[in-house]
């Protein structure tokens, strides 16, 4: 299991009160995260306020560009791998993403994943593209598509409904061998282009039940497909965190965070499927005890990686405080118990063989 941590690219509103995080404390949090033995950081893609927040806040909130943001952070870490949860692909042509994302991964050394997806709020690509006729589902069917085909072509052409171009040869690759491309979401069409073309499943607040099912689903539809999933096939949930002494007391201090208001947000869209109001079974919420528990089920389920955790904290100082906590009682003890690689000489590193020559 790998443990990820959602970065404010842009939070600010939405999981976290305006204002959240100044330029300066969102690398710092990069950083932090990769100190206390985290694997990975995940940047969200918002280019305009939503109404909602507009509603709620009379500042405007800060969000910044997830790839300018990820490739600062790649100056200052060596071993945090780097991605987005998720690149909304109404944002961006395709050969200008494709651009983004092979100079990121050439910068970091090899350390970008890359989520994708249609985003919670069509209003941002509304804005964007006021009047167009654009199907979220078919253009993110394009665009990934033509994406691997950017990568991997010397020269590359694509003619569909929403993307187009013709003869590009866009260079450098992709240091690694291949792009890690995980599809964003918990919807259908989500699962069947993790099926036919990803190279993992990034869903959102589920149960480990739910994880598992959509797992089959994914491997029925790759079979209908003619694919075989790869080996390393990643299963990416994003996941809140709300510590307490219990599970009563984990709740009630998730409803006093921004990120329980930004949830019941998305009831209608992005989770609309899912029970929201029973935040303590698709989360990891209670004590130590309890989110080890929760751990072990996730990565019954299949879970590899608990992608782009979020916080139920509301500033900067509470939340790595949180980190610290979480990396103690729950990184460290779960890969004692199991023996996971961890990076080396990190908080979580040190704490992990401690109590494993204990054992």
């Amino acid at each position: 299991m790998r443990f990820g941590l959602g970065v404010p690219t842009g939070t600010e509103g939405l999981m976290y009160p305006v204002p959240y995080a100044d330029p300066e404390q969102a690398v710092q949090l990069a950083v932090e995260a990769e100190r206390l033995g985290f694997n990975s950081v995940w940047g969200n893609d918002h280019v305009t306020t939503q109404q909602y927040v507009r509603a709620e806040f009379e500042q405007p909130p800060r969000y910044y560009d997830p790839y300018l943001y990820l490739a600062y952070v790649a100056g200052q870490t060596t071993t945090l791998e780097l991605g987005t949860a998720i690149t909304v692909f109404a944002f961006r042509n395709p050969v200008v993403l494709a651009k983004q994302v092979t100079t990121l991964d050439q910068l970091s050394g090899g350390r970008f994943k890359l989520g994708v997806g249609i985003g919670a709020y069509r209003e941002e690509a509304e804005a964007m593209w006021p009047g167009a006729r654009i199907h979220r589902g078919r253009q993110a069917e394009e665009y990934t598509q033509a994406l691997q085909l950017l990568f991997s072509e010397r020269r590359a052409s694509f003619a569909g409904e929403f993307v187009n171009f013709n003869d590009v040869e866009s260079f450098p690759k992709p240091r690694q061998r291949t792009i890690p491309i995980l599809s964003g979401g918990n919807s259908t069409g989500a699962r069947e282009r993790a099926a036919r073309y990803g190279h993992g499943w990034l869903p959102a607040v589920l149960t480990p039940d739910e994880v598992a099912a959509g797992m089959t689903a994914i491997r029925e539809l790759a079979d209908e497909a003619g694919r075989v999933l790869p080996e390393d096939f990643d299963v990416a949930p994003q996941l809140s965190v709300s510590i307490g002494r219990d599970t009563a007391d984990a709740v009630a201090n998730f409803e006093t965070s921004q990120l329980y208001q930004h949830m019941r947000s998305l009831s209608s869209s992005t989770l609309k499927d899912q029970d929201t109001a029973d935040f303590a079974s698709r989360n990891l919420i209670g004590n130590a005890e309890q989110m080890l528990a929760q751990v072990r089920a996730y990565a019954a389920a299949g879970v590899t990686t608990l992608s782009a955790l979020l916080f139920a904290k509301n500033t900067v100082e509470e939340t790595i405080d949180a980190m610290q906590w979480f990396s103690e009682n729950v990184i460290a003890p779960y890969r004692a118990e199991t023996g996971d690689v961890w990076p080396a000489g990190s908080t979580a590193s040190a704490s992990a063989q401690t109590e494993g020559r204990g054992a």
